[in-house]
């Protein structure tokens, strides 16, 4: 069987908030982690949102 091409991934808060968001990554395209600027609601602003790994 294939390996799929996009993967399920969490996305950390680096406001130490504890939240994150969940959302998929082709990982053909896109081979380094992701960051992005994103909202969290418990620091109330934006901040950047880091890669991990769901458990």
């Amino acid at each position: 069987m294939a390996k799929p091409t996009t993967i399920k991934i969490r996305l950390n808060s680096t406001a130490d908030t504890g939240f994150f968001y969940v959302t998929k990554k082709n990982t053909r395209t896109m081979t380094e982690k992701m960051v992005l600027k994103k909202y969290d609601p418990i620091a109330r602003k934006h901040v950047e949102f880091k890669e991990g790994k769901i458990k």
